[in-house]
C-alpha cells in the first residue's frame, strides 16, 4: 500500500489519471522509462519523480512527453494531452496533427526530414514511437490535397530517385543506419519533396512510389540508429506515399517493417497485427520473393505470440517454397530483396522466439556465413544474435569466438541497434571472463568506440 501523504496533492488532474492506471508509482516510472528506451533515451524515472509531479513539479520536456505516451497506453486513450494529466498544455505547432497517419504525407516528410538534417531535438522528443499510431486507418483514407507549382518530372526523375536510393542502400549496408542519414535526408527533402508537390501526369505513380522506397530506407536507417519514433513516422509517411501511388505491394512491404520493428520494442499484439496487414495487401498477386519475405515475417511474428506452433512451421515451409519458385532478380529490387540467407535469418528468429536455440543457432550461423562482402551490418547484426543465442545455451565461449571472427565488421558498422545487443552480450557473460577467448573478446568490445549510443541524459 502506498504510504499515506504528508503534503498536499497540488496536481489533482494527475493523480486521477494516476489512479485510473490501478499501477503504483513505481509500474508507471518503468513505463515511462521504457517509452524512453525506445527513443535511445535512459531517463531514470522513479517513483519519487512521479511524487515530485503531484506535488506540483513539472517535468522536463523530454520527460513529460515520455509520460504522456506511457499514460496514453496505460489508460488506452491515443488523444489524452498534456493537459489532462495537469502539465501545461504546450503551445500549438505549425506541423499540424501530430497523428502521422493525418495531414499531408508530403509535408511530414519535408519537416521529418528537416528535423532529421538539422538532428534537431524535435525529432527525439517529439518523435516516440507511439503504440497507437500502429493501428491502421482504413486502406481507403484521404489523399491530402496539395498546392504547388507545376512540374514535369518524368521517367529520368524517377530513375535518377531510384539509383540515388540503390547508393544510399549500399552505404547502409557497408556502414549501418548510424552512418549518412542526414545525407539521405537533405537529398530526399530538397529534391524528392518538390516534385511531389505538382507533378501529373504519366509519371505521377512511379514517381510517389520511388519517393515511398527512398522514404522506407530512411525509415530502416532510423530505426538502426535506435531512433524508434523517427523510424516508425518515416515508414508511416512510405505507406502513405505508396498507397498514393497505387501500389498496395510497396505498402505491404512497409507494414512489413513496421511489424518488425513493433516486435523488436515488445508491442507482439501491434507487431502481429501489422504483419498480418502486409500479409493481407498482398493477396491479390505478388512476386514470389516479396511473398516469401513478408510471409517469413508473418511467422515470426506469430511465433512471438507463443502460440499456433504448426502454423508458424506451415507460413515458413509456405516463405521457403516461394522463395524457391522466384525468378525475380534481387539485386534489382530495393524492396523485397530477400535470398535463401535472408529466410535463414527469418528462421532463426522466428525459432528463438519459440525456444528453439539450437536449431535457432544453426540457421543464424548459415545466414551469417554466406553474406555478401558488402553486408557488413546485416552480417554484424546477425552475428551478435547468434552470439546472443549461443549465450543463452550457456556457450559463452563460443559466443566469444563468434565475435571475435566478425571483428572487421563491428569496427566499421556504427549502428545503435547492434550496439544494444552487444551490450545485453557483455552483462551477460561477466561470470565468465577468466575465459580466455571470452577475455579477448570483451577487450575487442570494449575497445570499439561507439559514438552513436543512446543518449545518457536524466530526466526525472
Amino acid at each position: 500500500m502506498p504510504r499515506p501523504r504528508t503534503t498536499p496533492i497540488r496536481n489533482p488532474a494527475l493523480a486521477v489519471s494516476i489512479a485510473e492506471t490501478g499501477q503504483t508509482y513505481a509500474s508507471i516510472a518503468e513505463m515511462i522509462n521504457r517509452v524512453g528506451r525506445e527513443a535511445g533515451l535512459v531517463m531514470h524515472c522513479t517513483a519519487s519523480s512521479i511524487a515530485k509531479w503531484i506535488n506540483g513539479a513539472n517535468p522536463a520536456p523530454a520527460a513529460a512527453a515520455a509520460a504522456l505516451e506511457a499514460f496514453a497506453r496505460l489508460l488506452d486513450r491515443p488523444d489524452l494531452t498534456a493537459q489532462d494529466l495537469g502539465w501545461p498544455h504546450p503551445p500549438p505547432k505549425a506541423t499540424g496533427s501530430s497523428d502521422p497517419w493525418q495531414d499531408d504525407p508530403v509535408a511530414w516528410l519535408t519537416r521529418l526530414g528537416r528535423d532529421d538534417m538539422l538532428n534537431r531535438r524535435t525529432a527525439l522528443t517529439a518523435g516516440l514511437y507511439s503504440l497507437t499510431a500502429t493501428t491502421l486507418p482504413p486502406a481507403s483514407h484521404k489523399i491530402a490535397n496539395r498546392t504547388g507549382p507545376a512540374s514535369s518530372a518524368g521517367a529520368s526523375d524517377v530513375e535518377r530517385i531510384r539509383h540515388m536510393s540503390s547508393t544510399f542502400e549500399e552505404m547502409d549496408d557497408m556502414y549501418g543506419g548510424g552512418h549518412g542519414r542526414r545525407i539521405v535526408a537533405a537529398y530526399i527533402t530538397q529534391e524528392v519533396a518538390p516534385l511531389l508537390r505538382g507533378t501529373t501526369g504519366k509519371a505521377r505513380p512511379a514517381l510517389f512510389t520511388a519517393a515511398a522506397e527512398m522514404t522506407y530506407l530512411l525509415g530502416w536507417m532510423a530505426a538502426d540508429d535506435f531512433k524508434a519514433g523517427l523510424a516508425q513516422r518515416y515508414y508511416i509517411q512510405s505507406a502513405r506515399l505508396a498507397h498514393e501511388a497505387g501500389n498496395p505491394l510497396m505498402r505491404s512491404t512497409v507494414l512489413r517493417s513496421l511489424a518488425v520493428q513493433a516486435l523488436e520494442l515488445g508491442h507482439t499484439p501491434q507487431g502481429l497485427a501489422l504483419a498480418e496487414a502486409a500479409a493481407d495487401g498482398i493477396r491479390r498477386g505478388c512476386p514470389p520473393r516479396q511473398r516469401a519475405w513478408i510471409t517469413g515475417m508473418h511467422a515470426e511474428a506469430l511465433a512471438a505470440t507463443g502460440y499456433e506452433h504448426t502454423r508458424v512451421r506451415h507460413l515458413l515451409s509456405r516463405a521457403e517454397t516461394d522463395l524457391e519458385h522466384a525468378d525475380s532478380a534481387p539485386t534489382q529490387e530495393l524492396t523485397g530483396n530477400y535470398r535463401r540467407e535472408s529466410y535463414e535469418h527469418q528462421v532463426g528468429l522466428t525459432l528463438d522466439h519459440m525456444g528453439d536455440y539450437k536449431a535457432a543457432e544453426e540457421h543464424y550461423a548459415a545466414s551469417v556465413a554466406s553474406r555478401r562482402p558488402n553486408e557488413r551490418r546485416t552480417r554484424a547484426l546477425i552475428g551478435a544474435e547468434l552470439a546472443r543465442t549461443q549465450l543463452r545455451q550457456h556457450k559463452p565461449d563460443q559466443a566469444a569466438h563468434t565475435l571475435l571472427g566478425l571483428s572487421t565488421d563491428l569496427m566499421a558498422v556504427s549502428s545503435a541497434r547492434l550496439n544494444h545487443i552487444l551490450s545485453g552480450i557483455r552483462e551477460s557473460w561477466k561470470s565468465s571472463r577468466d575465459d580466455p577467448t571470452v577475455n579477448r573478446a570483451e577487450e575487442l568490445l570494449s575497445s570499439l568506440t561507439y559514438s552513436r549510443q543512446p543518449g545518457k541524459a536524466r530526466w526525472s
